[in-house]
């Protein structure tokens, strides 16, 4: 448990959402670190980090307090909220660290000229090649898989395969997130990486011709599978998760391991990075060296989301859904294919 002060103080730091006008980022490096272990000086009491990652997240900062001495402030937002706000800011931004919710997202600041490589033994220790930029620019924290979900009720035999959601049996039966959602434009880009442009192409355009309900939540997309109101759905991994934990064990739905036979199973990533323009950028890789080994349990169990970290076990509820092969080899490069994915929806009429 933690010390109601302690909650209290970071609420207080949380920063303000407006954005600066400022000058552009000038790249920067950050040291190389033997372990996760707090910087010296006066500048290494408190690290600010914008986090699209927002579940559990204080919790496991108040952790990390409580481990190194160093203080942590954060904004939430969406991905591209804060990868937009972080390129105006430039320079001038407070931002220390930056953690997403989206492998896409946090390649395309990569490429922007937002993160500063870091060079960290520890975290090429703790994370594998695939789940790590190969310039050390960004590192995953955890694995969040986006398959097919499917009501236990209604669905005897649900579909294996990413393309399977396409069959006209499934023809008003099915919920999507929307185009503009970046698990929607990650799970494409896989596609198009996996099967080729036209292949995926063609299978998008079938789930479009099944007349999806597009709704913008995961939660309630698997609402809407337990009441009947669809019967599949492409969701993350964790948001079953959350609700067979926090709120009822036999919820009606149950998740289908897709491609098992091919590319395996989508998986996108929180992941975190030292911004280019960081004035903390030892505390940064603190942090995240801390996030990816002694606060990785509690970082991926704080959503039920997959450990990146080898040789961390994911929560109880995790394991019950059984083992799977999972698509890491596409992460690194959902970034460059984001551009193709947004086209290809936009071509099929996804909404």
């Amino acid at each position: 448990m933690h010390a109601p002060g302690r909650r209290r103080s970071l609420r207080r730091t949380l920063l303000p959402i407006a954005l600066l006008a400022v000058t552009a980022a000038a790249c920067g490096g950050a040291e190389e670190s033997a372990g996760p272990t707090a910087p010296e000086g006066d500048g290494a009491s408190t690290v600010t980090v914008y986090t699209g990652r927002h579940y559990g997240i204080e919790s496991v900062f108040e952790s990390f307090t409580a481990a190194t001495g160093i203080e942590v402030r954060f904004t939430t937002g969406s991905d591209p909220e804060l990868r937009e706000r972080l390129a105006a800011e430039g320079g001038n931004t407070p931002a220390d660290l930056i953690m997403t919710a989206d492998a896409a997202n946090i390649a395309l600041a990569a490429a922007a000229g937002l993160l500063a490589p870091l060079d960290s033994d520890v975290l090429r220790a703790a994370i594998p090649a695939e789940l790590r930029a190969e310039d050390g620019s960004w590192y995953a924290l955890s694995r969040r898989l986006r398959v097919i979900q499917y009501s236990t009720e209604r669905i005897a035999a649900p579909p294996t395969t990413y393309a399977e959601l396409g069959d006209p049996q499934y023809d008003g039966r099915l919920c999507l997130r929307p185009s503009t959602h970046p698990y929607t434009q990650s799970l494409v880009a896989a596609l198009i990486r996996n099967e080729g442009a036209d292949e995926a192409e063609r299978i998008v355009a079938a789930w479009v011709a099944n007349d999806p309900a597009y709704i913008n939540s995961d939660t309630d997309m698997l609402r809407a599978i337990a009441t009947g109101d669809c019967d599949v759905a492409l969701a993350n991994s964790y948001y079953l998760g959350r609700l067979k934990v926090l709120e009822d064990a036999d919820f009606p739905v149950a998740i289908s391991w897709p491609d098992q036979d091919g590319a395996g199973a989508h998986v996108n990533i929180s992941a975190a990075a030292v911004t280019a323009a960081a004035s903390n950028p030892d505390g940064a890789r603190v942090l995240l060296e801390w996030l990816a080994t002694d606060g990785q349990q509690e970082f991926s169990d704080a959503n039920f989301e997959y450990p990146a970290a080898i040789g961390v076990e994911p929560a109880a509820v995790l394991v019950g859904f059984g083992e799977f092969v999972a698509d890491d080899a596409s992460v690194r490069e959902l970034g460059a294919l984001n551009a193709a994915a947004v086209d290809l929806l936009a071509e099929v009429g996804y909404e």
